[in-house]
C-alpha cells in the first residue's frame, strides 16, 4: 500500500521507488502483485505518465487510512515505552499572535525530535475542517467574538481588538486614534471575501453603516504588510502581529472590531504526539477525551 500511495503522489515509478527507498522492479513487482490480488488495475501506465484508474482512485484513501492507523500504531507503541515518535501536522492563520509558534515548534523539536513536524498557514475555516476530518492534529486560529469553532475541541488563547496599520508616511500616521467612519475613505489591503479573518473588519464596517473600498485581496500576511509600505492601502491586524514589522504605524481604532485566537483539535483521542504538543501549550495534559 505504501508504494500505491508513493506511486499516485508522483505520478512515477521511478520517483516513487526513490521516495520508498527500493528498486524500481521491486516496487513494480509488489504492485503488479498487488493488482492481481485485488483483481484490478491500480494503475494505467502509458510511456508519457502514470495515472489512477477509477478502481485505483477507490483504492487510495483506504490504503492511505490503512498507513496511518499502523504509522498510529506505532507512535502509540512508542509512547508505552516512554518515547514520543509519529507525526504532527499543524495549522494556523498567517497572523497568529497568541502563541510564538516558531519558539514553540522549536521547543518541542528539542523535547521530541523523532517526531515529524509539518505546517500549513490558511484560513480558519479550511485550518476547521482538515482538523474535523483528520488531515490536522492541532490548528490556531483567529475568529470574530461570538464565532465558535464546531466539530472540534477548543481553548480560547487570547482576545483583542485589531489596529489600524499605515505606512509611515501616510496621512494618518500622526494620529493615535481613529474611528471606522475616517477608515472608510481609505483603500484596504485586506484578506479574501468569506474568510473569518476578512469577517471581523467586514462586520464592523457593517455594523456602523459604512462600506469600503478593498482593492487588494491577499492571503499571505507579511506580503499584506508589503503592499502596506508601498503606500498601496492600509489595514486592520491584530496589534501582537503588527508589531514584529517595521516601516508599520499602528492607530488605536475607537470602534474596532474584536476577534479571538483558539487553539483547536480533534473530538477523538490525539496521537502521542499531538497531545505531547497540546500539553506543552497548555502547560499540562488538556482534556483530549
Amino acid at each position: 500500500m505504501r508504494y500505491v500511495v508513493a506511486v499516485a503522489e508522483t505520478s512515477n515509478f521511478t520517483r516513487a521507488a526513490e521516495r520508498c527507498m527500493v528498486v524500481q522492479s521491486a516496487l513494480s513487482h509488489q504492485i503488479a502483485r498487488l493488482e492481481r490480488e485485488l483483481g484490478a488495475r491500480l494503475f494505467e501506465r502509458t510511456s508519457r505518465r502514470v495515472r489512477l484508474t477509477p478502481e485505483g482512485e477507490a483504492f487510495l484513501p483506504a490504503a492511505r487510512q490503512a498507513l496511518e492507523a499502523a504509522e498510529r500504531a506505532r507512535a502509540e507503541v512508542a509512547a508505552a515505552a516512554g518515547e514520543i515518535r509519529g507525526r504532527l501536522a499543524l495549522g494556523a492563520i498567517p497572523t497568529v499572535a497568541a502563541v510564538d509558534l516558531p519558539r514553540a515548534l522549536k521547543d518541542f523539536h528539542a523535547r521530541h525530535s523523532q517526531v515529524k513536524v509539518t505546517l500549513r498557514v490558511g484560513a480558519s475555516e479550511e485550518l476547521t475542517e482538515r482538523v474535523r476530518q483528520g488531515d490536522m492534529d492541532v490548528a490556531f486560529l483567529g475568529l470574530p467574538l461570538g464565532m465558535s469553532p464546531k466539530g472540534v475541541r477548543s481553548r480560547e488563547l487570547a482576545r483583542g481588538e485589531l489596529v489600524a496599520v499605515v505606512p509611515a508616511g501616510h496621512r494618518l500616521a500622526g494620529e493615535v486614534a481613529v474611528d471606522l467612519r475616517r477608515l472608510a475613505q481609505e483603500v484596504f489591503v485586506d484578506f479574501p471575501e468569506g474568510t473569518a479573518g476578512r469577517a471581523q473588519s467586514d462586520e464592523a464596517f457593517a455594523a456602523a453603516g459604512l462600506t469600503r473600498e478593498v482593492a487588494f485581496e491577499v492571503t499571505a500576511a507579511d506580503f499584506m504588510a508589503r503592499l502596506i509600505r508601498q503606500g498601496l492601502g492600509i489595514a486592520m491586524l491584530p496589534a501582537a502581529f503588527v508589531g514584529e514589522t517595521t516601516e508599520l504605524r499602528m492607530l488605536r481604532v475607537m470602534d474596532a472590531p474584536a476577534r479571538m485566537e483558539h487553539l483547536i483539535w480533534s473530538l477523538h483521542r490525539p496521537s502521542p504526539a499531538a497531545a505531547a504538543f497540546l500539553a506543552g501549550l497548555t502547560g499540562g495534559r488538556p482534556d483530549t477525551g
